[in-house]
């Protein structure tokens, strides 16, 4: 039977006094003023399969002081599971029972289970908490958007054209393992696949390289025409075990799914290849793993595959909200929706907000003025007077220089709680790995100006 806590004694008082150890007792008594927040965790919890019948298996603090530990140290599961093992330090943080030893599949069901709504409560309570200490009220508010990229491959067309001929070619393979046998025929194209894409790759004359793709698109055509043949074959599959009909019927729908993805690779290709036109941004696929991936391109900066993370940041420091949004919405867009949000968030506007030069439009500051916020500074004037944003020009230069300080945060972010490169798979699991990042980036924040004090 799980448990939402556990009833133990802190053993941070006999652990060695290093900066690691005291920031893990600091967070902990943060976490330990939200015990409200377990309510949501344990219920999230609540379709994880325990190993063994009568097994408590990890209780819903476990499991988000694990994943806040992640984030913080910026691991791995595996490497999670080690210092849980080995630091003494890192299991009193965890509240690890005697004789608990989480392996990191355990700590990876267990923590891809939290749901967006789950962190989101969490940072929520982490700002209560912040308000409450007359830490962060969010009176002054700064605002700016990164790119938080997915675990892909850099996207050209050959090599996903080369991705979808060797993942149609696997499931077909995987369809002929059930008995009985179905009835499609299907010839592995990879090692041709290969060849053709090094040749692209090499090739020094156009002729040649367009020669290759031309067979590339040949043979996706036919593993295309493979799985067209096999689908109608393995979702009406008939057996005796319904197990491997529901198997037989998971196959068909992946392969119907990747074909439709192969269609779009060739009909881009062919588009850009052999007719010379730029396809838009949102009509490209860059991967058949992480479809759901945007190409980001931030002004001449070269292009990034993910999504853009909207951040509003506070005099602390902290990260106070956080948005992300699909495709790759205008700056200006944004504002309005940010500074809503930080109102829904407080009961009140900030009074005073400094953003990004891309969030500047006289449009957003007439909306900021009207929602009773007295100085509006962009980073970029972009046709605004000062005096229209705010009440002096000092106060423009100080609003202006504050924003700089979430550029900061950001690389913080990036190069300390994973921020750079989202390693979870899926649009689900791309907002779950953000807000982790954020609610431990956090709670670490609130830590160090607690042990400051």
């Amino acid at each position: 039977m799980r448990k939402k806590w556990d009833e133990q004694a802190s053993l941070f008082h006999i652990l060695p006094r290093n900066k690691i150890a005291r920031e893990l007792e600091a967070i902990s008594a943060i976490l330990d003023t939200q015990p409200q927040i377990l309510d949501r965790v344990y219920k999230d919890l609540s379709g994880v399969r325990l190993a063994d019948t009568g097994r408590e298996g990890m209780s819903a603090e476990q499991v988000l002081r694990c994943a806040i530990l992640k984030q913080y140290r910026n691991l791995t599961y595996e490497e999670l599971a080690f210092h849980l093992e080995d630091s003494q330090s890192f299991r009193a943080f965890a509240k690890m029972r005697m004789g608990q030893f989480p392996s990191s599949s355990t700590l990876q069901e267990n923590i891809k289970a939290l749901s967006v709504e789950s962190w989101e409560a969490v940072h929520q309570a982490i700002l209560g908490y912040a308000e409450s200490q007359g830490l962060e009220k969010g009176r002054t508010a700064r605002m700016d958007s990164t790119v938080v990229e997915t675990n892909i491959h850099p996207p050209t067309d050959s090599t996903l054209l080369q991705d979808g001929i060797r993942i149609i070619t696997r499931w077909l393979a995987e369809g002929k393992s059930v008995l009985p046998v179905p009835e499609y025929s299907f010839v592995d194209h990879n090692r041709r696949t290969k060849k053709r894409g090094m040749t692209i790759l090499n090739a020094r004359k156009e002729a040649i390289r367009q020669k290759a793709y031309r067979d590339l698109l040949g043979l996706a055509g036919r593993v295309r025409g493979y799985a067209l043949g096999a689908i109608p074959v393995l979702s009406g599959f008939i057996s005796d075990d319904a197990q491997v009909c529901l198997e037989a019927y998971a196959l068909a729908e992946k392969l119907e799914r990747a074909v439709r993805m192969l269609e779009q690779v060739i009909s881009q290709t062919e588009r850009r290849v052999f007719h010379g036109e730029k396809v838009p941004a949102d009509e490209k696929l860059v991967s058949f793993f992480e479809c759901h991936t945007d190409i980001i391109v931030k002004g001449s900066r070269e292009v990034e595959y993910g999504h853009k993370v909207f951040l509003t940041g506070g005099k602390t420091g902290m990260v106070l909200d956080c948005v992300m949004e699909r495709g790759n919405p205008n700056d200006t867009v944004l504002f309005p929706i940010l500074i809503e949000r930080q109102e829904r968030v407080y009961g009140w506007p900030p009074r005073q907000v400094s953003a990004d030069g891309g969030f500047a439009s006289q449009e957003n500051l007439q909306k900021a003025k009207g929602m009773g916020i007295k100085d509006v500074a962009f980073a970029k004037k972009k046709g605004l007077q000062v005096l229209e944003m705010v009440k002096s020009h000092w106060v423009y230069k100080q609003l202006r220089n504050f924003r700089a300080g979430i550029e900061a945060n950001i690389s913080r972010l990036k190069r300390s709680f994973g921020f750079s490169c989202c390693d979870w798979t899926g649009w689900a699991g791309f907002k779950q790995y953000v807000w982790s990042a954020v609610v431990s980036y956090n709670l670490l924040v609130l830590a160090q100006l607690k042990l400051a004090a």
